[in-house]
């Protein structure tokens, strides 16, 4: 039985690539009914969306219709998943709060389905604490929230805001209309963010890393039926919500909680930017400055432990090891040197010089190279997909390793 997708139109000027969302659907034979806000008409006719999906277009909540008795209430009941595609700040925010002033806002209260809300605005509404706050508390409550995708947008402003392309869209829509649970019964365990070594109270050193990258893997694990501890350090995020988070500071911490973990878990992800160095002595007092400036401070820089090194060491057969290469030259031929010496079963390379792959972006292009020597690589793509690739690749193994048995 084909499942209906309710796609609810807002007035952004990415409407326009909704068209091709819908048509794409329609062609899956995917049962479609589009609602239009107001300010959605202003940038495509519902005639197009009509013609396209095939069924009568809703943009009133008082427009009559032989369909549904009560015709919010019957959008509701009949969709399996509800798009909101482009999401405006102002459709956002009127969601966060609950706000029912138009037929889209009311069928978004009345649906008991799955909803994933595609944000698309300028960037500086889009950073706006307002909103980013707004966006949390939709997400808080369940709503499935894709980050934009980074760029020049239509006000000529670039940065954070464009619509993610129609396939990246398509795919999650597939994934919540058929969640894939590989993951169901196993317990994963993964770092995240930048580990920082102190100097004295109030310095210390750490390094680029933001934890955007293992926070998308932890939401991707939970997501697929895993039981997820997230070992955490210093980062501006929120924990995804449903998984065990554990926050440290230094390298010593977060090798300290990983030890402690590691022996229960099935897969372990190393994707944290672990400080290498840390301060050979850490003063007790806040070291003052020299009125003229003209005191050298020189410190001596002592290595931090090497955590996946130490797991790889006492790896158990039925484990399964990931790390991660930051590189900025030789890029497979170092990650493929760190598989040996860390024991790894595989290993996540990038070119952190390379735009939109390196650190404090929300996109990354990845190659995965396997221990048997196998190599994938992988266009630039939003984080979150990356982490559903990488976490393919982990699946993989587990299926091999039950072949094995």
């Amino acid at each position: 039985m084909s499942k209906t997708i309710a796609v609810g139109v807002t007035g952004g000027i990415a409407a326009y690539k909704i068209v091709d969302l819908v048509s794409r659907l329609k062609k899956d034979e995917f049962e479609v009914v589009v609602i239009m806000t107001e300010g959605a008409t202003k940038f495509v006719t519902p005639l197009t969306f009509r013609t396209i999906s095939g069924r009568e277009v809703l943009t009133d909540l008082w427009q009559e219709t032989e369909r549904y008795n009560v015709q919010h209430i019957g959008v509701a009941e009949e969709a399996d998943l509800l798009v909101i595609a482009p999401a405006t700040a102002n459709f956002i925010g009127k969601m966060a709060h609950g706000i029912a002033d138009d037929l889209l806002s009311t069928v978004a209260l009345a649906v008991t389905c799955p909803i994933l809300v595609v944000p698309a605005m300028n960037s500086n509404m889009y950073l706006n604490p307002i909103v980013q706050s707004n966006i949390e508390k939709l997400k808080s409550v369940g709503y499935h929230v894709m980050n934009p995708d980074q760029g020049i947008l239509a006000c000529g402003v670039s940065g954070p805001g464009r619509l993610p392309e129609v396939e990246v869209i398509y795919q999650k829509i597939l994934d919540l209309l058929n969640p894939r649970q590989d993951f169901t019964g196993k317990r994963v365990l993964i770092n995240a963010g930048a580990t920082c070594e102190d100097i004295d109270p109030v310095r210390f050193i750490t390094n680029r890393g933001t934890g955007k990258m293992g926070y998308c893997l932890a939401e991707e694990a939970r997501r697929r039926g895993a039981e997820v501890i997230l070992i955490s350090g210093h980062t501006y995020l929120s924990p995804p919500p449903g998984v065990h988070f554990i926050s440290v500071w230094s390298a010593e911490e977060m090798y300290q909680q990983m030890l402690q973990y590691h022996d229960s878990c099935d897969v372990i992800i190393g994707s944290a930017a672990v400080s290498d160095y840390k301060s050979s002595q850490v003063a007790s007092q806040k070291r003052k400055k020299a009125e003229d400036r003209s005191e050298k401070w020189i410190l001596e820089l002592v290595g931090t432990p090497d955590i996946l090194k130490e797991l790889g060491k006492i790896k158990k057969d039925n484990q399964i090891l990931v790390g991660f290469a930051a590189e900025t030259e030789n890029v497979l031929e170092n990650a493929r040197k760190k598989i040996a010496s860390k024991n790894l079963d595989l290993i996540v390379a990038n070119d952190v010089t390379v735009e939109g792959a390196g650190f404090a972006t929300d996109t990354n292009i990845v190659t995965i190279i396997h221990r048997n020597g196998e190599v994938k690589s992988f266009p630039k793509m939003p984080k979150q997909q990356v982490a559903a690739v990488i976490l393919d690749q982990v699946a993989n193994l587990m299926d091999k390793s039950k072949c094995e048995e």
